[in-house]
């Protein structure tokens, strides 16, 4: 009977199979960590990629941000150089102001109609005078309400008749009608508007 020692060849199989074991370890930490790698440069990637982004999102806004100020700055240079023109203007028209409303007045006084005071304050004018009858204090009001380029508002105060000498040292007299009213001057664009709209004078 022949005898066969089968130990050293179950011995080298124990060995092949350890080797093939330790080499599919290592090749799948290999893989592992080459997956690792790809993904970490994946990564990296896009956070630069963000980073760039943001980066580009923050020197838009800071450019941007420049741009408002001087918008900012240039509008109120522009709100500035609007009020003093405004300030200018109503300065001329405040000049203007007397002679217009004394020309408009002149313009607006019926015959029969006689001013004695004249008081303005601000864009208020309060009139005061006598006339020869109630009729022609109201033909004032018309004129003033319909008629006027510069004048708005008329508001009669109060009418009442007194009793007059026709001439110094006379003892006869005659029935006048003293009167008190308020009308306003019109904002310089209305006035304007309203000038450029009405029709020439006619000659005489």
């Amino acid at each position: 009977m022949i005898l066969i020692n089968l130990l050293p060849h179950r011995e080298a199989r124990r060995r092949q199979r350890k080797q093939a074991f330790y080499v599919g370890v290592g090749l799948a930490v290999a893989v592992g960590a080459a997956v690792a790698a790809v993904w970490y440069l994946a990564l990296q990637q896009l956070i630069g990629d963000q980073q760039t982004r943001n980066q580009f999102l923050k020197d838009e806004i800071t450019r941007l941000d420049v741009q408002i100020k001087d918008i900012a700055s240039l509008r109120a240079e522009i709100d500035g150089l609007k009020a003093r023109q405004k300030a200018v203007e109503d300065l001329q028209t405040d000049r203007n102001t007397p002679v217009r409303l004394l020309d408009e007045l002149v313009k607006q006084t019926p015959e029969g109609v006689y001013l004695t005071s004249l008081k303005q304050n601000g864009h208020q004018v309060q009139l005061a005078g006598v006339a020869q009858s109630n009729e022609r204090v109201s033909e004032m009001l018309r004129n003033l309400l319909y008629s006027s380029q510069w004048l708005e508002l008329p508001e009669l105060i109060e009418i009442r008749s007194v009793n007059v000498p026709v001439s110094q040292g006379s003892r006869e007299t005659r029935r006048l009608f003293e009167y008190q009213m308020r009308v306003r001057i019109k904002p310089p664009a209305s006035a304007a508007s309203a000038a450029a709209s009405a029709p020439p004078a006619k000659a005489s």
